[in-house]
C-alpha cells in the first residue's frame, strides 16, 4: 500500500471496525454490570460467549494494527502508533483520522474502567461471601486472632449440634 488513498482508506476501514468492537464490548460490559449487581447467574453465563467472541474480535483488531504499522516502517512512514501515522499521511482525511484515533483511546481507557469496575464489584462480592461463610463457620462466634485466651468453638451451629 503506497498511495495516501491506500493508507487512508485501510486506516479508516480499521478504524470503523475497532470502533465497533470496542462499542459493542462497552455494552456487553454494561450489561454484565448489572448482571452482576442483580447475581443474575445465567445472564452471566450467556454473556460470557459474547464477551469471548468480543475478545477475539479486538485480538484480530491488534493483529491488523501491528500489520498495518509494520508495512508503513517498510515504506518509511511513522510506525510507533496509529496516531503518528494518521498524522503523517498528506491526505484530506488527515484530520479526520487523527480525530477517530483519538475517539479510539479515549474507548480503550472507557473500556479498561469498565472492566476495572466489574472486577471490583466482583472481588467486593466475593469478599462479602467469604464473610458469610466465615459466620456460617464459626456459628458467629469471632475467635481471637492474637493472645492466649481461650478460643472459641470453631465448629459453628451448621456443623456441631452441640452450639
Amino acid at each position: 500500500m503506497s498511495t495516501e488513498a491506500g493508507w487512508e482508506t485501510e486506516l479508516a476501514d480499521y478504524l470503523n471496525d475497532l470502533s465497533s468492537a470496542q462499542d459493542e464490548l462497552l455494552d456487553v460490559l454494561r450489561r454484565k454490570l448489572r448482571l452482576l449487581a442483580t447475581a443474575d447467574r445465567e445472564g452471566l453465563h450467556a454473556i460470557g460467549e459474547l464477551e469471548q467472541a468480543l475478545g477475539q474480535r479486538l485480538q484480530g483488531c491488534y493483529q491488523r494494527r501491528c500489520e498495518m504499522l509494520e508495512r508503513a516502517q517498510h515504506v518509511g512512514l511513522p510506525s510507533e502508533s496509529l496516531q503518528a501515522l494518521s498524522g503523517a499521511l498528506p491526505g484530506k482525511q488527515r484530520r479526520q483520522l487523527e480525530a477517530r484515533v483519538a475517539e479510539a483511546a479515549g474507548k480503550t481507557r472507557l473500556l479498561q474502567h469498565q472492566s476495572l469496575t466489574n472486577w471490583v464489584v466482583t472481588q467486593r462480592s466475593l469478599l462479602h461471601l467469604s464473610h458469610l461463610l466465615e459466620i456460617i463457620a464459626t456459628g458467629g462466634k469471632l475467635c481471637p486472632t492474637y493472645g492466649r485466651e481461650e478460643s472459641s468453638p470453631t465448629g459453628g451451629a451448621l456443623l456441631d449440634r452441640a452450639v
